[in-house]
């Protein structure tokens, strides 16, 4: 039977190699990510049940459980809603991304080349390794992000990368081709050659392109959330059966409308809908407000209950150190011009910091116990 094999270990040629003759096996992989301590990567193993870790130096085996034929991936969720789950992707859909991703960004395999610096633990940073290898096209793999080897990848010939936007923001775009970037929240006016794009790790990577799905991806809104249907979709979760509609639609759990010329708006998550006084109330919103104040280096937004209102619209803020005297009526005197008054913050937390997952994602349900600045 086909078994689970973890990769403990970086980005890099060794990450490749041992992929690809895991693949040729018939077996499939999990990436470990690199960022987190020894226990919980070991107990990473035992839950999703691998039955061979490789490292840079070492091989271990394990009671695992055995994969289904044709399962390629099992990738870990960043895990901002709680317990990591593991969701299986098949060869046949690591596939289909790969094309549908090559096909739009019109790759020519003989003189285009990826650059992965992304974690290989993540979606983001092994599919671009997957597309690559699946496609044929070069590809160079550096063991982390370093703004200065990026752009040196840049003028030695890379001409395709995949970014989050605090990296995007440290290099010259223009070094490259195409940069695909992720993320909900993303800054307004991306240069031309800067692809904005929506997608999870259940969906294999990114399926939505600057708002519109890439070919053979269907999407829909049903009660606010997003819906899709796409090749690229996981089999399952290791551990439980995989919330797919049997007409085949996965609930992503993310709020959004379409717009009249069919592009998607992404709010965030339903879970962290605000309700106030009635009103619902998407932090992002809230956020994008606070984010271009000139003196608001990073906001966190969420819902805290309330006896008057159900809940309160709650800030968490990295600002400029002369703002540390700000008052809640001259934060909401400033929003008042870009937000709607049931939307403005009712309180606020001047912080240091904002806990984060391993991939720079903001765990909003670890923002109560920080303590304020």
């Amino acid at each position: 039977m086909p078994k689970l094999v973890a990769l403990d270990l970086p980005g890099g040629e060794l990450f490749v190699s041992h992929l690809q003759r895991v693949w040729e096996q018939g077996d499939a992989i999990l990436p470990l990510d690199q960022r987190l301590p020894l226990k919980i990567r070991r107990e990473l193993v035992s839950t999703m049940g691998a039955s061979l870790v490789l490292s840079a130096d070492s091989e271990q085996k394990f009671s695992g459980r055995s994969v289904e034929a044709g399962d390629a991936l099992i990738v870990t969720t960043s895990g901002t809603g709680g317990i990591p789950k593991g969701v299986v992707l098949t060869h046949e859909a690591v596939a289909a991304s790969a094309q549908m991703t090559s096909q739009s960004l019109s790759v020519n395999y003989l003189t285009d080349r990826w650059l992965c610096c992304l974690p290989v633990s993540h979606i983001g940073g092994l599919s671009v390794v997957t597309r690559a290898l699946i496609t044929g096209t070069e590809l160079e793999i550096h063991g982390q992000f370093d703004a200065g080897e990026c752009e040196n990848s840049g003028r030695s010939g890379v001409s395709l990368v995949s970014l989050v936007v605090t990296a995007m923001q440290r290099i010259d775009v223009s070094l490259f081709r195409k940069i695909l970037v992720g993320g909900s929240s993303l800054p307004v006016g991306l240069p031309e050659n800067v692809i904005a794009t929506y997608g999870m790790t259940e969906t294999g990577s990114g399926i939505i392109y600057d708002g519109f799905p890439l070919p053979d991806v269907q999407l829909r809104i049903q009660n606010g959330e997003i819906l899709v249907k796409s090749p690229t979709l996981f089999r399952c979760y290791r551990n439980s059966e995989a919330p797919i509609d049997t007409d085949g639609w996965f609930r992503t759990g993310d709020g959004g409308v379409l717009n009249a010329d069919g592009k998607l708006s992404v709010f965030g998550r339903l879970e962290e809908v605000i309700v106030s006084g009635g009103e619902k109330i998407w932090p992002i919103i809230v956020e994008e407000a606070l984010e271009s104040l000139p003196w608001i280096d990073e906001a966190a937004v969420v819902g805290r209950p309330d006896h008057e209102w159900g809940e309160k619209v709650t800030a968490f803020l990295i600002v400029d150190n002369q703002k540390n005297s700000l008052s809640l009526d001259e934060l909401r005197d400033q929003l008042g011009l870009l937000l709607p008054r049931y939307a403005l913050p009712r309180s606020f937390h001047i912080v240091d910091r904002l806990p984060k997952t391993t991939s720079g994602k903001i765990r909003k349900k670890d923002l109560l116990p920080i303590t304020p600045a």
